[in-house]
């Protein structure tokens, strides 16, 4: 299921995996670090 987000409203709370291997979640730089977020769909696929 996805959801959609509106342009300027903050990014909801979400955990990946880093490039190595932690466990990095927003929250942890959340009013201490800007963060940029983006996403290519296509990135490393044959599309």
């Amino acid at each position: 299921m996805s959801e959609s987000i509106i342009v300027g409203s903050k990014a909801p709370e979400f955990k990946l995996s880093s490039t190595i291997k932690e466990k990095i979640s927003l929250s942890d730089y959340r009013g201490k670090k800007n963060v940029l977020v983006a996403f290519y769909p296509l990135d490393f696929t044959p599309g």
